[in-house]
């Protein structure tokens, strides 16, 4: 069937407060419904179970919150984009907040596909040796390889094991120390099939990523 859209919105938002505690799918939802409040003129993907045609660019995990979020929406009808933002958040739920509106092309890549790196600020929680961890960050950023083994799966006889080098997606790593808080601001890759995961690094360094506040700060695409 031939595509009914005439305009392809982005949409840049916060993920803040409570929020955090929203998943992906229910954070898609979450926008579907805000969408369908605005009386924003949507396109419908066809089939039994109709739904708005909406694309995020990445999942951002469970309790990570974020000003960065990128999300595209498919149109019937053209909406100038200060106007969708003023519409989309005049029906949108609290700790969702759209900073940016704009068009791109309707025939363009997908989000996923074009979204190559993230940035992290990883708040810590407990006090630490900031000495010992600078070390311990130089070590890292200086290693040719950092062998780790991914586990997916509930129950351990169903879960599957996957080795992987950290190194290569650590693109940056910094400690900042600000009003007696420490920090660390990871750029992290984020391809596809080469993701760098937050958790992760903060685990190489010897760190509880439950002890840590983590706010995704940028999305880096190629285009």
């Amino acid at each position: 069937m031939q595509a009914t859209y005439v305009q392809r919105l982005r949409l840049t938002f916060r993920k803040i407060g409570p929020t955090r505690y929203i998943s992906h799918l229910d954070l898609a939802h979450t926008l579907e419904r805000a969408l369908n409040r605005a009386q924003m003129p949507v396109t419908y993907s066809q089939g039994f179970n109709r739904r708005p045609r909406l694309s995020m660019a990445t999942a951002l995990p469970l309790g990570y919150t974020s000003e960065c979020e990128l999300a595209d929406i498919w149109l019937d009808e053209r909406v100038e984009p200060d106007a969708a933002l003023t519409q989309m958040m005049s029906r949108m739920a609290p700790g969702i907040e759209i900073v940016r509106v704009e068009d791109v092309p309707t025939n363009g890549p997908s989000l996923q596909s074009i979204t190559t790196e993230s940035t992290y600020v990883a708040t810590l929680l407990d006090e630490v040796d900031t000495g010992e961890l600078r070390a311990k960050i130089a070590a890292l950023l200086a290693a040719d390889s950092i062998g780790r083994v991914r586990e997916r799966g509930k129950e351990s006889r169903n879960k599957k094991r996957k080795e992987y080098d950290l190194r290569p997606l650590v693109l940056d790593l910094q400690l900042m120390e600000v009003d007696d808080k420490t920090s660390l601001v990871m750029r992290l890759c984020l391809e596809p099939s080469n993701t760098g995961r937050p958790d992760e690094v903060l685990l190489e360094l010897g760190l509880d990523p439950l002890a840590a506040r983590i706010h995704r700060t940028q999305l880096v695409l190629s285009e």
